[in-house]
């Protein structure tokens, strides 16, 4: 079995935020041009990225039509 190398890659996400400040994503480009549309956001918590490093807020979601889970880490500063 091969092993999946992992690298941190910035990718323009679309998202709302609320009156509160509270931020949703809502669609991800990815960089070879697939547009990931969010259908539903199961967890949001502060985590370390354990594969590549950094730390910051996780979003743990269900891709639109597919169903597969994706975990994507916004950066704190």
């Amino acid at each position: 079995m091969s092993e999946q190398k992992c690298r941190k890659v910035y990718v323009p996400v679309n998202l709302d935020v609320d009156a509160e400040g509270n931020i949703r994503p809502r669609l991800i480009r990815w960089i070879d041009g697939r547009v990931y549309e969010i259908d539903r956001l199961k967890h949001k918590c502060r985590a370390a990225s354990t594969k590549v490093g950094g730390c910051g807020i996780r979003y743990v979601f269900v891709r639109k039509y597919k169903g597969k889970r994706r975990d994507v880490l916004q950066k704190e500063d």
